[in-house]
């Protein structure tokens, strides 16, 4: 099945959403990745495999627009244990599909997979699961609405994540 071009310039247009942001988490800027949000978006890493919701169970995070502000300052500030050390990234994002759309909120739910490498203190760690984005149109464009991060090893220890994933 053939699909049509508005289908393949929204996928485009998704892709180009999802791309900016690992790009923005691989390079540690987490003022331009807060933008790709919209003022009421939220991020969550659940603990648990099939985790229902964020609020009555523990989750590694769940994160409205202020607590991603309070991350990014404390990321960023002089004194932070976080500066001591360089942080890089690489995210590798693929099998990106549209799971479903509301033209009349202008709301679109996205699945994707992705792999996460992170070098901090001499240490590399290998971080891989699926994404779920529900993206928002505005009049800056798409922006980010929620986005669910399943961690494969979700249920493992897992030492402090010092950048987004």
């Amino acid at each position: 099945m053939n699909a049509s071009s508005d289908d393949r310039k929204i996928l485009a247009e998704v892709e180009a959403l999802l791309y900016e942001e690992a790009d923005c988490l691989d390079r540690a800027d987490l003022d331009a990745w807060i933008d790709l949000y919209t003022d009421d978006g939220t991020y969550w890493m659940p603990a648990t495999p099939a985790q229902q919701d964020p609020l009555n169970h523990v989750s590694h995070f769940y994160d409205d627009r202020v607590m991603m502000e309070i991350r990014r300052r404390n990321f960023v500030h002089p004194r932070a244990a976080s500066k001591d050390h360089e942080v890089r990234c690489s995210h590798i994002i693929g099998n990106i599909r549209i799971l479903g759309a509301d033209d009349a909120s202008g709301r679109l739910d996205v699945s994707s997979r992705f792999h996460a490498l992170m070098y901090y203190r001499n240490e590399q760690r290998v971080f891989g699961g699926t994404y779920r984005h529900e993206l928002q149109r505005t009049e800056e464009g798409l922006r980010i609405l929620h986005k669910r991060v399943d961690l494969i090893n979700c249920d493992a220890s897992h030492k402090s994540m010092i950048i987004y994933l």
